[in-house]
């Protein structure tokens, strides 16, 4: 048998009244619980803890030494479960985000929040959108926060903002409206299979092109980006993500015509998660901002 806390809350009341009756009035508990729990606590320790001196429990040598060591383990433990059972604002959110997500909204969200309440720690894991949805799956991560599209009856999900994806070059011959069509041809990056950037697009112009070019295909946005500096090829790519570019004339958005290829940021968690009030309040905070920081990117 090992200690439980329950024997060692016994234990101290005993210790502080000296009497039996006292304890198990205080505690709603019989006389014969709490004198029981006593000798277990003696047997598991193999020494008595208590001199019986008239008709009284007074500590002994190894019963005042024991009392000095858990007394503080107790009270801390009494703390921990006042601070938890009082408070929304500690414990920990693990998060999952696909990569434009992650890149360029989570960031200023997990900060402002973390500032906002610093006794709540952000667990976050990056991935593309097939891979967040089996992190939750796994248990691994409570919510995900990804931009494909997800059809999978353990996962709910909910939209939290829409995402306007742009084609962008740095070829500045492409400064003209042209259609999709005429530019399959040429050299696309495209980021990698499972990506939500990806299928959307693809999905968006497979009855407008033949084929499309893709030469290169890259696990991160901030890759494609660097690709596209120094080469002239083209990607289509989220709008927050490039949108400080183009106006800093680093890329250039091709104006494709009747090009409007949006999609959905999605919150997903598993269909049995259980939402805390802490989960409630993160997730609360995490949709009002990307609300925000998509209406100040339109």
């Amino acid at each position: 048998m090992k200690l439980t806390l329950r024997q060692m809350e016994i234990f101290l009341n005993v210790a502080r009244e000296g009497h039996l009756t006292n304890v198990a009035k205080g505690m709603g508990l019989s006389q014969s619980a709490i004198s029981m729990s006593i000798k277990e606590l003696e047997n598991i320790l193999g020494n008595p803890l208590f001199d019986r001196i008239n008709k009284k429990l007074i500590l002994n040598e190894m019963g005042r030494s024991f009392e000095k060591e858990i007394a503080p383990i107790v009270k801390r433990l009494n703390d921990i479960e006042y601070e938890f059972k009082n408070t929304v604002n500690k414990g920990m959110v693990r998060v999952g985000a696909s990569t434009t997500i992650v890149d360029y909204l989570m960031p200023p969200i997990i900060c402002s929040y973390m500032n906002n309440y610093p006794d709540v720690k952000i667990g976050l894991k990056e991935g593309n959108t097939q891979q967040i949805v089996q992190l939750i799956k796994n248990g691994e991560i409570d919510v995900g926060f990804i931009e494909g599209i997800v059809n999978d009856p353990e996962i709910i999900k909910e939209i939290i903002g829409v995402d306007e994806l742009v084609v962008v070059t740095t070829d500045t011959t492409l400064n003209k409206e042209i259609p999709i069509d005429e530019l399959q041809d040429r050299k696309w990056v495209l980021r990698e299979k499972g990506s939500g950037t990806r299928d959307v697009f693809l999905d968006y112009i497979k009855d407008k092109v033949e084929h499309l070019n893709i030469f290169l295909e890259l696990g991160h946005t901030e890759s494609i980006k660097s690709l596209l500096m120094n080469h002239r090829c083209l990607t289509c790519i989220s709008k927050i993500a490039v949108q400080k570019d183009i106006i800093n004339n680093r890329l250039i958005r091709v104006p494709v015509k009747n090009f409007e290829c949006k999609r959905n940021f999605f919150m997903i968690y598993h269909k049995d998660k259980y939402k805390s009030e802490l989960f409630e309040k993160f997730i609360y905070f995490t949709k009002t901002m990307i609300h925000q920081m998509i209406d100040e990117a339109s």
